[in-house]
């Protein structure tokens, strides 16, 4: 592949760019959580079949995962795409003030509406290059949904899913243009269901059994496990049933969702073993029952260094995106509403000084002092049997916090439409250089190989545990 191949790619992207643009847009107009995501996977398959693509639903049992193909053999090059919107977190566009669009409504608050977009951006342009150019491969992309805690690409790769892919690519909005280190933390959501026995608080308390006791105690023991456990290790909770509202009345049942989290998957696996015991512990105690559930687990990242490489240099040539004035001028007004913490945590996190710009600037370099604010992702486990790599894109004004209504106020202005375009540029390039440089294929694939010799891919979800497609109503 030569630089003439990759700016004929690149012009492939520009001429579908303003569809997946539209697309980017709609979704974000239509935001929806965890595992309900009915609307945008319907707006992502038919943009697909627009395409030209062969489109396929419902992998693994989730309604709101497809797969679009375009191709008709050679290897597979899979772009992962993402478009599930968080709760809570509705913001009117293009405003750098807290307004929701519906009070307590949802809202792209981790950019995934750019995310599904750019990723099939990136496949649409690649596709269409290789059909002009007669170059066998097949061009796929996974729409995942409930990427935020749902671990669906976790049970698309248990149920076989990419079996046959030979490389896949994704991408995150992000503050820097930059190839996304290979670091997530494992993660296992599970919930503890408490069973006691009611009684009356005041005449025969002495008769009952407090669930929501058991789960108070259960905090109060994990807060003791932090001082012996890893330090990188992570665990936080949530009450979802209280038990009632009435404090007359002894709870007889009680629920907690607990994310448990380590860099290690092992590490992990264990630290739920030892969580589990300490619910046990409040059972105990409290003379009531416990069960573990698991609710979703996703594995940690393992980064690919021959895809990383690749992956740069196309972003190296590409450079950064070009903001203008007007860009700039809104990214400014984001970042008043933001602390100089918040500025100072994300530079501290690349390694690199601070500066007065509002919108990235530079490429990070790939070996610099960095400091990562680490979370998960369910792409984890696709990088276990796939040689993955990923883009950072800079959609959002220098310190942005995600999960926040500022993402959702940057979701849709031009900033962010100019960032996904690139990272769609990158992604195909290192999809193409991967297709017509078998050393660049076989390097990867014997990266891999090396890294999980002594520990193969074990999936953190059991036989047993079927996507939870109601877990965001609580």
């Amino acid at each position: 592949m030569n630089a003439n191949d990759r700016q004929e790619l690149w012009s492939k992207i520009d001429d579908s760019k303003q569809r997946l643009i539209e697309l980017s847009d709609r979704v974000w107009g239509m935001p929806e959580v965890c595992y309900t995501e009915v609307r945008s996977a319907a707006e992502h398959k038919a943009e697909l079949l627009h395409q030209g693509f062969r489109v396929k639903e419902g992998l693994a049992g989730i309604p709101t995962s497809l797969v679009g193909e375009l191709g008709e053999s050679g290897p597979v090059i899979a772009f992962l795409g993402e478009y599930d919107a968080l709760p809570g977190l509705s913001q009117e566009a293009g405003i750098a003030e807290h307004k929701p669009v519906e009070a307590g409504g949802h809202g792209h608050g981790c950019g995934h509406n750019l995310l599904g977009s750019g990723a099939m951006l990136a496949a649409v342009g690649l596709a269409n290059f290789l059909k002009e150019k007669g170059i066998p491969a097949r061009v796929r992309y996974y729409g995942c949904p409930a990427e935020e805690g749902g671990a669906a690409k976790a049970f698309m790769v248990r149920d076989g899913a990419f079996d046959d892919v030979d490389i896949a690519i994704s991408w995150h909005p992000n503050s820097f243009w930059e190839v996304v280190p290979p670091l997530s933390l494992a993660n296992t959501r599970a919930d503890f269901v408490f069973k006691g026995r009611a009684s009356h608080a005041a005449a025969t308390p002495h008769l009952g059994r407090s669930a929501l006791d058991a789960v108070e105690l259960m905090s109060v023991g994990v807060n003791y496990m932090r001082e012996h456990m890893p330090s990188d290790a992570r665990v936080h909770s949530a009450i979802l049933d209280t038990g009632g509202i009435a404090p007359n009345v002894v709870q007889a049942h009680a629920r907690v969702r607990y994310s448990i989290r380590a860099m290690e998957l092992q590490d992990m696996l264990d630290l739920v073993q030892r969580v589990y015991k300490i619910a046990q512990g409040a059972a105990l105690m409290t003379e009531t029952s416990v069960e573990m559930k698991i609710v979703s687990a996703v594995s940690n990242t393992l980064g690919n260094k021959p895809l990383e490489q690749a992956l740069y240099n196309a972003m190296d040539e590409l450079g950064v995106p070009s903001f203008d004035d007007g860009d700039r001028a809104f990214a400014r007004r984001i970042q008043g509403t933001l602390s100089d913490a918040d500025i100072a945590a994300e530079y501290k996190a690349i390694g690199m000084p601070v500066t007065d710009e509002p919108l990235a600037t530079f490429l990070t370099p790939q070996n610099t002092n960095r400091k990562p604010l680490i979370g998960s992702t369910d792409v984890g486990d696709v990088s276990w049997v796939v040689p993955t790599v990923q883009v950072h894109a800079p959609t959002v004004a220098i310190g942005t916090p995600f999960h926040t209504w500022q993402v959702v106020a940057q979701g849709k202005m031009p900033a962010a439409h100019k960032a996904m375009v690139h990272a769609a540029k990158a992604m195909a390039a290192t999809g193409l250089a991967a297709i017509t440089d078998p050393v660049l294929m076989e390097s990867a694939k014997a990266a891999l190989a090396e890294q999980t010799a002594r520990s193969p891919y074990v999936s953190p979800l059991n036989a047993d545990v079927m996507p939870p497609l109601d877990m965001s109503r609580g």
